[in-house]
């Protein structure tokens, strides 16, 4: 039986370019693994957003009134 192309060549860890193992994988590591765990909780990952002003007081719109009138 042949061994598995993809793990022939690893990729490298991403914390210390290191190939990578099986057991850890992508890292090469548990000390890896907790390095980049810590970068998530820490917030140094990020997904880069665009954030949308918020309106003027003098540009909001209006609240509607209810149409409905209880008599």
């Amino acid at each position: 039986m042949k061994a598995d192309p993809a793990n022939d060549n690893p990729k490298p860890c991403p914390i210390c370019d290191r190939p990578s193992t099986e057991k850890y994988r992508p890292f090469c590591t548990a000390r890896c693994a907790d390095v980049d765990l810590h970068r998530w909780l820490g917030g140094h990952y990020a997904i880069p957003a665009v954030e949308l002003d918020d309106p003027e007081d003098g540009d909001a719109e209006a609240p509607r009134e209810n149409p409905r009138q209880d008599d």
